[in-house]
């Protein structure tokens, strides 16, 4: 018989069946902390497999059951069977089965969500196993921290490179649970990616540890903060999402390439931005003077465009982005970097462009399958000497541009650049790479 997805324990007489394995979830608080009816599912087992913590757990468990009158007087306890090494456990589950005798199997939270459930799907099959999950170390972190985790993402570093969790950085996710490995470092490698993607002012990091046990602890570790000395390895991290800080004294940045956590984002779309990386070249390319007009064109939060305006505060800069709710946010940027655009637009290159001065320099950002009309416009506009500079993701793209600026008589200079960023690896550093961009220039006599 197949198990009922979503059937609640005590929905039905809580005995096992006969040849269907009982999985029963439990978090940090270890039995006595189980549902009583899992508790009875226990009691009626002939055999009870699980970890070797859990495991250490049971004869003590038992003799108290017998105490208090749960068990009949000549119970015996369960045969047990580690799944520390889960194919060892698998010939004795299967005489069990085959013999009808009631068999239960303790997991850690809920068993199909990075636990053991995958592997005894597997093995057993839907039709043999019943599934009673503990609530998760995931749902437990952001229920002791009163947030709502609808909008939050999770990623695991169990045995893994830590490389999909700087990728899963760049797109600043509202709130990101991190499962660590505490052989590869656990939180403080959390901390480290976290630092070395420039962020660490962009997230609180919350410390979670023994959740479900009556003694564990929840904390948050500013940047500077140790972590604790006694830090259990049975822990996860949220990263959780700040507003960002004022700041106090915008002369005290460094003079360009400033950090990405720096730029507030759209809520709705963080990490569509400039890297740091990129935005350096792009500053270079530019060749700004230091007085004329420069155009950013879909500006984004305004972070190519504002830099620039740090450099050469004499250029009055002019940013267009055609999302709602730009203008706003870049203007905020503006201040928080203190400078001061000539003009703020939101609306769709190339018409909007009509309402802007003549530019010396032009860097366009966006504009999509549009972006060769965009082009012609800007060279109709671009003044003698100008420079435009074009950063693209496809060669396709290059393709399609490149004769453009030709045919205007533009001296065209390509160039592709790949950035990496240092992320840990056991005692080293890995180099996890940033997304490769082709940037296109073209300078007018």
């Amino acid at each position: 018989m197949a198990p009922v997805a979503g059937k609640a324990l005590g929905s039905e007489a809580m005995a096992g069946r006969p040849g269907v394995l009982e999985v029963v979830g439990n978090d940090a608080g270890g039995l006595a902390a189980l549902p009583l009816a899992a508790q009875a599912l226990i009691r009626s087992a002939a055999l009870v497999a699980g970890p070797r913590r859990l495991l250490g757990e049971l004869q003590p468990w038992w003799a108290a059951q017998a105490a208090a009158g749960l068990l009949p007087p000549q119970a015996t306890c369960p045969e047990l069977v580690p799944t520390d090494r889960p194919e060892a456990a698998w010939p004795a589950l299967e005489v069990a089965l085959a013999d009808g005798r009631p068999a239960v199997l303790l997991a850690s939270g809920d068993p199909l969500w990075f636990g053991i459930g995958r592997l005894l799907l597997q093995r057993f099959g839907p039709e043999r196993l019943r599934f009673h999950p503990a609530p998760s170390s995931l749902q437990l972190a952001f229920a002791r921290l009163g947030r709502p985790w609808q909008d939050a993402s999770w990623i695991s570093l169990h045995g893994r490179d830590p490389e999909p969790l700087a990728a899963a950085l760049q797109k600043r996710p509202p709130a990101l649970a991190v499962l660590t490995d505490p052989s590869r470092g656990g939180a403080e490698e959390v901390r480290r990616i976290l630092a070395a993607s420039g962020l660490e002012m962009a997230y609180a990091v919350w410390l979670c540890e023994r959740l479900g046990h009556p003694e564990e602890r929840v904390q948050r570790l500013d940047p500077g903060d140790p972590l604790p000395a006694d830090c259990d390895p049975l822990h996860l991290v949220l990263l959780i999402a700040e507003p960002a800080a004022p700041l106090v004294d915008p002369a005290a940045l460094p003079l360009f390439g400033l950090d990405d956590g720096l730029f507030l984002q759209h809520d709705d779309r963080p990490g569509l931005m400039t890297k740091r990386e990129v935005r350096i070249q792009l500053l270079a390319d530019l060749e700004l003077p230091e007085r004329g007009v420069l155009w950013d064109i879909g500006a984004g939060v305004g972070s190519v465009g504002l830099e620039a305006l740090r450099l050469r505060p004499g250029l009055a800069g002019w940013f267009l982005e055609q999302r709602g709710g730009s203008a706003p946010l870049i203007a905020t940027n503006a201040e928080r970097l203190g400078v001061r655009p000539a003009g703020i637009l939101e609306g769709r290159a190339p018409e909007a462009l009509a309402a802007l001065p003549d530019p010396d320099r032009v860097l366009i950002g966006g504009g999509g399958r549009a972006r060769a009309v965009v082009l012609a416009a800007v060279l109709e506009r671009l003044l003698p000497g100008g420079v435009v500079v074009i950063p693209l993701a496809t060669v396709e793209a290059l393709a399609e541009l490149r004769p453009q600026l030709e045919l205007a008589g533009c001296r065209v200079v390509v160039s592709q650049h790949q950035a990496w960023r240092g992320a840990p690896l056991a005692d080293g550093t890995r180099l996890a790479p940033l997304n490769p961009v082709l940037v296109l220039k073209g300078s007018r006599a």
